[in-house]
């Protein structure tokens, strides 16, 4: 069996490899025109256009990756079942289910490189790609332009503290004009208003700070306040992480927005760590945090439904897994966004709307499987 397992692997794997660099390089066209008016206005030069596209790969890659293996899984089904190959295979009394171990294998692979790519990758990729789109905005604008978020509002419901920052800076981490405002567990409110914050790799530091500090509600009206050069807050125990999450998560007002943003299971749980009082968002949260899940368990779905349709009997022509995969790929992608459009309005239970396009395939492809002879 293991002689029979390499084969279909090596059939499997040369068009799989085709398939990938080709969707790629025609993704790649296809975006770039579209795009090409954007790039001119935005002023970016050759360089920048190339340097875009290999920030974007990581990204192109999760869309590509579930097609190019589904057009490679039927290619080569059809090209067996053509020269009656499945069939002598099923009649030295192989079935069906064994024959797809090598595709399962390959597919729990893919679905395993997805999940690390869309974890890892794909959030930083989009944050950097759009700061090469707007790295010439402005007149005489510098590069260092593009890495500031302004006016940052951020809160951590979990703690009670309130924080609004004048300028931060995403890559290293630098606050301007910070003032933060939190209340202790005995109703004290403290305030800390500073000409700059930066992160120290475990907790903040403020320099030219003033802390004050006001009684709590209910006692005799009290203010104390101090000024000091340099101030160390360990007790501050938000992480730039979690306030980028919580900037890129807020910056999300409508569904457009919604299906462009790119958020990691970790973007999302912080913020819903932070953020219980959210419930706006909690939806659209919840939908992402399991479509998150869902989305590279596709690769396995795409065996189950391959199988019925490559591997059925009487198969002459290749290009007919062409088409099917044509057809296939638009059905499932309508369904995705349909599920994912309610699931966002909460319309339908999140979850529900994130793995019903696979749930779905995945019984279908099962029936089908089962009815093939």
């Amino acid at each position: 069996m293991r002689l029979l397992d390499r084969y279909l692997l090596r059939e499997l794997l040369i068009p799989l490899s085709y398939c990938l660099t080709g969707f790629f390089i025609f993704w790649i066209a296809f975006d770039l025109l579209s795009e090409v008016d954007d790039f001119q206005r935005l002023k970016l030069r050759f360089g920048d256009v190339v340097e875009y596209y290999a920030i974007k790969t990581p990204e192109m890659l999760v869309m590509v990756i579930p097609i190019a293996f589904l057009l490679a899984l039927l290619y080569a089904l059809t090209h067996h079942a053509r020269h009656h190959e499945i069939t002598a295979i099923r009649a030295a009394g192989v079935s069906l289910w064994r024959l797809s171990w090598p595709y399962l294998g390959v597919g729990l692979g893919l679905t395993l490189a997805l999940f690390a790519i869309n974890e890892l990758w794909v959030p930083e990729a989009t944050v950097a790609a759009e700061r090469v789109l707007q790295r010439y905005v402005g007149a005489g604008a510098s590069t260092a332009l593009s890495r500031w978020e302004r006016k940052v509002g951020f809160r951590n419901a979990r703690e009670n503290r309130t924080w609004v920052i004048a300028a931060f800076n995403t890559l290293d981490y630098q606050m301007i004009n910070p003032h933060v405002v939190w209340i202790l567990p005995d109703g004290v409110r403290r305030e800390l208003a500073a000409e700059r914050g930066a992160w120290s790799g475990d907790h903040w530091t403020f320099t030219n700070a003033q802390e004050t500090v006001h009684s709590a509600p209910g006692l005799a009206l009290t203010e104390t306040s101090w000024q000091t050069n340099v101030l160390s807050v360990p007790e501050f125990t938000e992480s730039p992480r979690e306030i980028l999450s919580a900037v890129k998560i807020s910056k999300v007002a409508s569904y457009k927005d919604t299906r462009r943003a790119q958020f990691s299971i970790r973007e999302i749980l912080d913020y819903k760590r932070l953020h219980p009082e959210d419930t706006d968002k909690m939806a659209m949260l919840d939908t992402k945090f399991h479509a998150r899940l869902a989305g590279p368990w596709t690769c396995l779905v795409v065996v189950l439904i391959a199988l019925p349709f490559g591997a059925a009997s009487g198969r002459r022509n290749v290009f007919a897994g062409v088409a099917s995969s044509i057809v296939i790929c638009f059905a499932y992608f309508v369904l995705q966004q349909l599920a994912l459009a309610v699931g966002v309005r909460g319309t339908i239970t999140p979850w529900v709307a994130a793995w019903a396009p696979n749930t779905f395939f995945a019984v279908t492809g099962l029936a089908l499987t089962w009815r093939v002879r």
